[in-house]
């Protein structure tokens, strides 16, 4: 195999995925082309990038958060990343300055500076991304044009495992290179050019989120300010999940997702008039809406279809294809209402640099590299999401269908949930221990099972958990029904 040191990587779509990807190989000597279809001429602000024509990305002004994990390794790696998100509007959410009033204990403790968070739009990110990454000497970004295929070696196969070199567009033009890197994100038809040059299939496992979710973006009025952070800003009525999302410049977006099958409600909150009341008759939202904001643009943004996917590129330790690797949404997807696909993603593009680094004259071996990375530093977020999402279709199924979701209480569901709603909740807002722990987990610091395997964590939410007759009620957070809150949204009962 050519050696691939200093090697001409093509890169395929121009999101966020694609630009870290891009940002990351090009910082590590590689000479880039980056193919884009989208030919969108680049905004001048941020607030004109919120009107970008992305429409290879329909996700792009939907909610998204930058979890610690990505800051952290903006702050380490590429720090002039980082200080230009924040001279363009950006601020980062510091743990400090969101503990609910219910902890008064608090004391700083080494590791409290990596649960920062970064305010900021989607757009912002990608534009910001996009104008660094195009200032790189070893980087070519080709818009107007999308990828249809692969090109391979001329020499004969085995084993169904083609070396890929190149792309082929859809202007009949090719663009050679030692590494493709796909990140076309979840609509990738990447497995179908995968077999078509005679690679064996590419396994998936999808899980449905059981959710669609409803954005809508607002910006602060001249003179007022955000609200404080107390604590979580988002949650789980069962039937209706909700958050806030801060953004740069003054903006933050609220989202609420109902379950799939919930025709009545998805239907009304594309409404935005309905959707502002549901906001409201929130008590997490509410008070982001209490007239401090106006929306930035009058739709609500509607995102359907979502799925968990994991696909298989190098099933039992062989790739099905050589030089060939796949970053972002088109390798491994989660629910997004978790907000991790700009985090993985750029982590992703950081471990792909790792391993063609360690393996930079071997294909093979650095397929097997990366692949071992990404499954053991990634995919446990996407099993952890699966079972989320299975336990969340459940609750809102019995909820829809008006039985208790927790009236078998011989089910194991039942005690686990039993314990998250009047041991964990609880606890992340009364015991600083917890709500450390809570916080790196959910922000991609240590693994989805490190909140329960750490004994000390989890003693104290059992503790929590056992004494939950008394102590006070927990906290009504919204309607105790769908039927009550159908009934505050005009036109929707």
């Amino acid at each position: 195999v050519q050696s691939v040191l200093m090697a001409h990587i093509a890169i395929v779509g121009g999101g966020v995925s694609g630009l870290s990807a891009a940002l990351v190989l090009s910082r590590r000597g590689h000479r880039i082309t980056l193919i884009e279809r989208d030919n969108t001429p680049m905004p001048a602000s941020a607030d004109e990038a919120f009107a970008w024509d992305r429409r290879g990305a329909p996700q792009v002004r939907h909610s998204h958060a930058f979890l610690a994990r990505l800051v952290n390794l903006l702050r380490n790696e590429y720090p002039d990343v980082l200080q230009r998100l924040l001279d363009e509007g950006a601020f980062p959410l510091r743990f400090a300055d969101g503990i609910p009033p219910t902890i008064t204990d608090y004391e700083p403790e080494p590791g409290d500076d990596e649960l920062t968070l970064l305010a900021c739009r989607r757009t912002t990110y990608e534009w910001v991304l996009r104008d660094i990454t195009t200032q790189e000497g070893n980087v070519t970004i080709r818009t107007g044009n999308g990828v249809v295929g692969f090109t391979t070696a001329d020499q004969q196969q085995t084993d169904h495992q083609p070396r890929i070199t190149g792309v082929r567009l859809d202007d009949g033009s090719t663009v050679a290179a030692d590494i493709v890197v796909t990140a076309g994100g979840r609509r990738s038809n990447v497995p179908e050019w995968l077999t078509s040059i005679g690679a064996q299939p590419v396994a998936e496992e999808v899980e449905d989120t059981g959710i669609v979710y409803f954005s809508r973006w607002y910006k602060l009025k001249p003179g007022h300010e955000y609200p404080p952070r107390n604590g979580p800003i988002g949650g789980d009525l069962g039937y209706l999940k909700y958050g806030v999302f801060v953004g740069d410049n003054g903006t933050f977006s609220v989202t609420l997702a109902t379950p799939t099958d919930d025709d009545h409600l998805r239907k009304s909150l594309s409404d935005p008039d309905v959707f502002d009341a549901c906001a409201q008759a929130l008590v997490v939202t509410q008070v982001w809406l209490d007239g401090r904001a106006e929306p930035i643009v009058p739709d609500v943004h509607v995102m359907a279809g979502l799925l968990n996917r994991w696909r298989e590129y190098v099933p039992n330790g062989e790739p099905v294809a050589l030089g060939f690797h796949a970053v972002g949404d088109a390798l491994v997807c989660t629910n997004p209402l978790y907000g991790r696909g700009c985090s993985t993603a750029f982590w992703a593009a950081d471990l792909l640099g790792d391993a063609i680094d360690a393996e930079p004259d071997d294909a093979h071996r650095q397929a097997v590299a990366y692949d071992a990375a990404i499954r053991a530093e990634i995919l446990p977020w996407y099993r952890s999401t699966v079972m989320q999402d299975a336990e969340a279709r459940r609750v809102a199924d019995a909820l829809l269908a008006g039985e208790d979701p927790d009236a078998d209480t011989t089910d194991p569901r039942t005690f686990i949930r039993a314990v998250l709603r009047d041991g964990l909740l609880p606890a992340i807002r009364t015991d600083m221990v917890v709500l450390r722990a809570f916080l790196r987990s959910m922000n991609l610091i240590t693994d989805p099972e490190s909140l329960m395997n750490d004994a000390n964590v989890s003693s104290r939410i059992f503790a929590i958990w056992q004494d939950r007759d008394n102590r006070p009620p927990e906290p009504v957070l919204g309607p105790a029904s769908r039927s009550e809150l159908l009934e505050l949204l005009p036109g929707a009962a």
